[in-house]
C-alpha cells in the first residue's frame, strides 16, 4: 500500500522534529548559566587584573624611558606584562611553524587582528624584539599611549597618510638595520571574527626594505574576548601559526 503524506501530517512531523529534547534543553540552560558565569569572571576578575597590570607597568616604565637603550628595556617590560596576562587568563597556546623561520633576519610579520589579546600573545611567543605598527588613535589612551610613544613603535595616521611619512621612513630604517616589524594589515580589529581585506601597507614596507613577509594566523583570540558557553567551562585553546 502506498502511503500518502497529507500537508497536516507533514507539518506535524516537521514540528515534532523542531521541538528540542529534554537533554537539548538542559544543555541550552547550562550554556546560558555558564555564559553568565564567564561574563562575571571577566568583568570582576580578569578585566580589573589586566587593567591593574597595565597601569602599574605603564607608570613604572615612564622614568625608565628617560634612559638610553629604553626601547630594549621597554620591550622587556611589555613582555613581562604580557606574561602576567597570559598566566592570569590560563589559556594554553600552541605555536606552529616558528622553526621554519630564520629569526636572525628581519621580517615583516603580517598578523590578523582579532582582539586586544593579540598583543600579549605576540609579546610572549615571538622570541625576539620587534616593533609594532599602530594607528594614531591609540595615543589618546593614558598609559598605553605613553608606552607606545616612548618604546619606538611606529605610529600611522590612517586618516591622513601623508603625515605618517616620517614614521614609515623610520620603520623602513629599522627593518634595514635588523629590527623585525609587526603589522596588522587589516587596519584594525575585526568586528565579527572574520578576516577583513588587507591594506597595502605591509607589502609596501616589505618591498621597500627588501625583506620577506611572514603571515601569522592567531586562532582563538576572538573567541577569548567574548564570554560565552564556548569558553566558559575553561580557558580557550589559542593557536598561533606562522
Amino acid at each position: 500500500m502506498t502511503e500518502v503524506n497529507s500537508p497536516i501530517r507533514e507539518e506535524a512531523e516537521r514540528t515534532s522534529q523542531q521541538v528540542p529534547s529534554s537533554h537539548e534543553r538542559r544543555i541550552w540552560v547550562d550554556a546560558r548559566k555558564h555564559r553568565w558565569l564567564s561574563r562575571l569572571r571577566s568583568y570582576f576578575i580578569f578585566d580589573p587584573l589586566i587593567w591593574f597590570y597595565t597601569v602599574v607597568y605603564g607608570i613604572v616604565s615612564i622614568p625608565i624611558s628617560l634612559f638610553s637603550g629604553k626601547e630594549q628595556i621597554l620591550h622587556q617590560f611589555a613582555r613581562s606584562w604580557s606574561r602576567l596576562i597570559m598566566k592570569t587568563i590560563l589559556s594554553p597556546v600552541r605555536v606552529r611553524g616558528l622553526e621554519k623561520i630564520d629569526t636572525s633576519k628581519p621580517h615583516v610579520y603580517a598578523v590578523n587582528h582579532a582582539s586586544a589579546m593579540d598583543i600579549p600573545v605576540l609579546y610572549v611567543y615571538l622570541p625576539f624584539q620587534f616593533r609594532i605598527v599602530f594607528k594614531k588613535e591609540l595615543l589618546k589612551y593614558p598609559v598605553i599611549g605613553w608606552h607606545l610613544k616612548r618604546s619606538g613603535q611606529v605610529c600611522i595616521d590612517q586618516q591622513a597618510p601623508s603625515r605618517s611619512i616620517a614614521s614609515i621612513r623610520s620603520a623602513m630604517k629599522s627593518l634595514k638595520s635588523g629590527m623585525p616589524l609587526v603589522i596588522f594589515p587589516e587596519g584594525g580589529r575585526t568586528a565579527d571574527g572574520r578576516i577583513q581585506p588587507f591594506l597595502p601597507g605591509a607589502f609596501f614596507l616589505a618591498i621597500k626594505a627588501q625583506v620577506d613577509i611572514v603571515p601569522v594566523a592567531l586562532l582563538g583570540t576572538y573567541e577569548l574576548q567574548i564570554p560565552s558557553a564556548r569558553n566558559a567551562g575553561g580557558a580557550t585553546d589559542l593557536d598561533r601559526r606562522l
